[in-house]
């Protein structure tokens, strides 16, 4: 007999978007639920078609199959597809479908209930059996499908659940969204039971202004509704009643229906407590449906936030204020389980971005999980809560293909009815990158119809102008649009709407240069409001390097600290033996695969900060409140002075009352001491109390001013004679290769796929020949013209080096020839003898810090291990670097080694890697550090940029042509 399912092929009918799947609602069922995740019987087809036979594994739900050491495994591409038939078609034969097959015991006490089945997610179509009768289809990878069981099972006994899963579909071509493509069941899977009379679906609306409005829906399961029903409920033991002008006016439009019942609870809260991300204030709704006799059949409970949100003119407005939106994109996932993620994994990732400043995520680029909008109802963040479209490869000719209207239609408005009861979600998104058609306005509509308390947005529509008053957004949100264009853009006139990027500042490795710039520019030109980097994670699966396969569940502890354990290591495109993908592309987060934070992040935090520091005119320090909503009484400080000459003073900072925008003058905490050079003043802020994401003591930010510049330090005296080798090279005992020029930095995933890397080696950076010209002595110095010979160009490189106390003195003069007009650095490079195991400096950090990226670290006495000192990027770059250096020692654990100085603050490094062996490898595993420290000292190092996505670095941090100087003195400790 033929499976009328399968013979249905709903992997290949876009028009079918599910067979007896109910509609989505935002009832909250978890509580109570039994759960059906764990173990499940388990086969992996190649088709559809293919019969179920031979011998059962075992799955584990929920998870992903392809990484759970099946054949079917991972692939990444950002926006070719994963085969090669044209939408709505998929694979006829190769295409991976996973039977998932268990027994369910139905409590004897469910009988004369409703039974219901619900499937949190299934990549990408969901074939759904009981006792082999077919209940139902569902497509959406990222929303749940629920089913009604109550006729194909009996209280009591024990039925056989089949869930049968396909991997690629038409489905598959809206689903197109730069992440991994995997297969399976990725979220829970629950069975719960009703009361024939229940709940289909409650809607709150809840103001800033304490009005509170709950529509319900009721039915029941035998069709009509038995008479006499009504609701009640109470909102932390205040008292809802239904609405009898709603029911009357319901009557009296003969919208009364004998199937579906509808009801509206009314209260006004007092001293209502407005929601916002700053202050995330819940109240607990309780909603009960009664029978006649006045016996409760349903429940519902719910936690709210009361707020507004309205676009005015160009400023997007929460409870009627103008917020900054400091957003991240967030994809679900788990270096073990790929796109499994538990509620203590969402948790961290939230608690982890509020503590580094952000107030906002876009769920790119599909709802996220239930658990999600809970945890940011509960921490504050502002929710872009996105569909699941994105049909990058063939986008446009899927927006305005009718077969997949019901499909964008479909999956906008099972988000909203869904999700519409969190505060936290503010602004609804049609999608991603499919550009801009019909289906898109069709959703649009019934989203404008459905909740006209939220704008909507869809960067797609931008295409048309992003002040076009006719598209369906009310917010323009384009992605990595340059900078300048954004403010000529709000200084022009014609800007209608609030300029919020949904990406910007793509993380792709060593990257977020200019971040600092987009925001000074942000908070000063009014119609700019913010915008979501690109991204949160690193998606690195971890890898057995023995065997090529993904670790799975068993590997816990198999990482830190962002490095992968001995053996193993992350994953990118082209590692699982894929043929098409798009290598480290998948690597674009501001966080690590372990979710270790990259520096950047620390950078986000000072930007980000809720208390500002300044100088006042040399009086004083004016103190401002950044925040939108609160006051400062959640925070606490000490003031820090640290000196050039080693020296840190500290007091206890009391921290002015201060509402949101305001200013207040204070103080000097610390007398300056004559002595000790440069000084700056730093307020460590910290968390004054226990909070739901931080505990009493976390920092939060450390604003800095300069109170006094170094003063010109005269050249130290000349002694003895300096020696070189025959080209004129240093000869030093602590050094086993002397400083030499470099120009060339193992390329960023900026300068690679941003196309400076290609010119550099066509320019022969990467191996300049060094030729000398002269060696001569003046007195105690000798001085040596060097010729360092690229492809083409010639670099004139001049050293003076002096004898003085306890070491030399390098004055170092280099002329770029014009064709050399955008270099990665220009500097010195040298290499020490073994041993040195400890970098200690004055300067800026602790993090690492570049020319465009130094706003996260200030200046202070730091120390790390040199074999801390390097950031591990998914695939290895130029990292480890330390903005605006004055001076360092390296040292033995005898605390013998060398100590260098500065002329003036510089753009240091010091590895175990050569610029080349970061180069010649892909990950870190293939990495073999050098006994001794790689030293690079820059007089100027290139920006970063976001080039890998995004607008280069500005004009202003890259490294010109002409003449460069630098100085600095070596000196044995």
């Amino acid at each position: 007999m033929t499976d009328p399912l399968l013979a249905l092929r709903p992997w290949d009918a876009p028009e079918v978007t599910s067979w007896g799947r109910l509609p989505m609602n935002a009832v909250d069922r978890r509580a109570g639920a039994h759960s059906l995740d764990g173990g499940w019987r388990f086969q992996l087809l190649s088709a559809p078609h293919a019969p179920v036979g031979g011998a059962w594994s075992t799955a584990t739900v929920p998870g992903a199959w392809t990484m759970q050491d099946t054949d079917d495994l991972p692939q990444y591409l950002n926006v070719r597809m994963p085969f090669a038939e044209f939408p709505p078609r998929s694979p006829a034969e190769d295409n991976p479908t996973g039977v998932y097959e268990r027994e369910i015991d139905v409590p004897a006490g469910w009988a004369g209930r409703r039974i219901v089945l619900q499937v949190g997610a299934a990549e990408s179509v969901l074939l759904v059996h009981v006792d082999g009768r077919p209940v139902g289809v569902s497509k959406d990878s990222h929303l749940a499908a629920e089913f009604e069981l109550t006729g194909f099972v009996r209280p009591g006994g024990r039925a056989v659940l089949r869930l049968t899963v396909v991997k690629w579909s038409d489905a598959s071509h809206l689903e197109d969204q730069d992440h991994w493509w995997h297969g399976g069941i990725t979220r829970s899977v629950l069975l719960y039971t009703t009361d024939p009379l229940y709940l289909a679906d409650v809607d709150v609306r809840a103001g800033r202004d304490g009005e509170l409005r709950v529509d319900c829906r009721v039915r029941d399961a035998g069709g009509a509704l038995p008479a006499g029903w009504y609701l009640d409920g109470e909102l932390d033991g205040l008292a809802l009643a239904q609405d009898t002008a709603f029911d009357r006016a319901n009557a009296e439009d003969e919208r009364v229906s004998a199937f579906l019942g509808e009801a509206r609870l009314r209260t006004r809260v007092p001293e209502v407590r407005p929601w916002t991300a700053e202050t995330p204030e819940l109240y607990g709704l309780t909603v009960r449906l009664h029978r006649a006799d006045g016996t409760v059949a349903d429940t519902s409970r719910h936690r709210i936030g009361f707020r507004d949100v309205e676009v005015v003119g160009r400023d997007l407005l929460i409870n009627g204020e103008r917020v900054y939106i400091r957003g991240v994109n967030r994809h679900d996932f788990h270096p073990l389980t790929g796109r499994t993620v538990s509620y203590d994994d969402l948790r961290a990732d939230l608690v982890l971005l509020k503590r580094f400043g952000f107030n906002a995520i876009r769920t790119a680029h599909y709802p996220g999980d239930p658990a999600l909008y809970d945890l940011a109802d509960e921490l504050g963040f502002y929710v872009v809560d996105e569909a699941d479209i994105e049909s990058h490869d063939h986008a446009h000719e899927i927006a305005d293909d009718p077969r997949h209207l019901n499909a964008f239609v479909d999956r906008v408005s099972r988000m909203v009815l869904r999700d519409k009861n969190h505060p936290s979600v503010i602004i609804w998104s049609l999608g991603n990158e499919s550009d801009y058609g019909a289906n898109h306005d069709a959703a649009a509509g019934w989203v404008r119809r459905h909740d006209p308390s939220r704008p909507l947005q869809y960067e797609g529509a931008a295409k048309r102008g992003w002040a076009d008053p006719e598209v369906a957004s009310d917010i323009a949100c384009p992605m990595y649009a340059p900078l300048e264009d954004c403010v000529a853009h709000a200084l022009s006139g014609e800007q209608t709407k609030p300029l919020i990027q949904c990406e910007y500042s793509h993380a792709m490795g060593n990257s977020n240069g200019t971040l600092a710039d987009h925001w000074a520019a942000i908070e000063a030109t009014p119609g700019l409001q913010g915008g979501f980097i690109w991204e949160f994670w690193d998606h690195g699966i971890l890898q057995s390097v023995n065997d090529g396969r993904p670790v799975g569940r068993g590997g816990a502890g198999l990482y830190d600290n962002g490095v992968a354990a001995p053996g193993y290591r992350w994953a990118y495109g082209g590692d699982f033996g894929e043929k098409d993908h798009d290598g480290a592309f998948v690597a674009d987060g501001v966080v690590f695969p372990d979710r270790t934070p990259k520096p950047v992040m620390y950078e986000h935090r000072e930007l980000a900060a809720p208390l500002r520091l300044e100088l006042f005119r040399h009086e004083g320090l004016v103190v401002s409140n950044h925040q939108h909503f609160r006051g400062l009484d959640w925070l606490t400080g000490t003031w820090e002075l640290v000196l050039a000459d080693g020296r840190t003073l500290t007091a206890a900072a009391e921290l002015p009352a201060l509402l949101p925008g305001e200013t207040a003058v204070v103080p000097f905490p610390l007398a300056l001491p004559q002595d000790g050079g440069e000084a700056w003043l730093t307020l460590r802020v910290t968390t004054a109390k226990d909070l739901a994401w931080a505990p009493r003591g976390t920092e939060v930010c450390t604003p800095q001013v300069l109170l006094r510049a170094a003063a010109p330090v005269p050249g130290p005296a000349a002694t003895g004679p300096v020696e070189v080798d025959a080209d004129g090279l240093l000869v030093h005992p602590l050094l086993t290769a002397a400083p030499t020029l470099s120009l060339w930095r193992a390329p960023t995933d900026n300068d690679e796929l941003g196309g400076m890397a290609p010119r550099w080696r066509a320019w022969g950076l990467d191996a300049l020949v060094r030729k000398v010209v002269s060696v001569r002595r003046e007195g105690p110095s000798v001085t040596v013209l060097a010729e360092y010979a690229g492809t083409t160009g010639v670099v004139r490189h001049r050293q003076v080096l002096t004898p003085v106390e306890g070491g030399v003195r390098i004055d170092e003069r280099a002329e770029l020839p014009a064709e050399f007009d955008d270099v990665a650095r220009v500097g010195t490079v040298f290499e020490t003898v073994a041993g040195l195991e400890l970098l200690e400096w004055f300067g800026q950090g602790p993090w690492e810090s570049y020319p465009d990226r130094s706003g996260g670290a200030p200046v202070g006495h730091h120390a790390l291990p040199v074999d801390a000192s390097f950031t591990p990027y998914l695939r290895p770059q130029e990292s480890g670097g330390r903005h605006g250096v004055r001076r360092f020692t390296l040292s033995a654990p005898d605390a013998t080694g060398l100590a260098v100085a500065l002329d003036e603050p510089r753009q240091v490094s010091v590895t175990r890697y050569r610029a080349e062996d970061l180069t010649a490898v892909a990950h870190h595993d293939e990495l073999v550090p050098r006994a001794g420290c790689v030293v690079h000292l820059d007089a100027a190092h290139r920006g970063l940029g976001t080039a890998s996505c995004g607008p280069d670095t500005f004009p202003s941090y890259l490294v010109a042509p002409g003449v460069h100087r630098w100085n600095w003195t070596l000196r044995v400790l």
